[in-house]
């Protein structure tokens, strides 16, 4: 499993995991229970996870998602 983003924004992890999920690439979030442990404060952040084969299409996937929300 290889990390592609690690972020407190709960909206931007949703809509990276839509686009991921559209590109046919399953993803997994990371410490989601660590952060309902720690009061979702959102002061731990979650990680965005992909298997080793689809990390570089799903890098692609994020960047241009990323570019599209400016």
């Amino acid at each position: 499993m290889k990390e592609l983003l690690r972020t407190n924004d709960v909206v931007l992890l949703s809509f990276l995991e839509t686009r991921l999920k559209e590109a046919g690439i399953e993803p997994l979030v990371f410490d989601s229970n660590a952060s309902i442990v720690e009061g979702s404060l959102g002061v731990l952040p979650r990680r965005l996870m992909v298997i080793d084969e689809d990390f570089d299409h799903a890098t692609r996937v994020v960047e241009e998602a990323e570019r599209e929300v400016g």
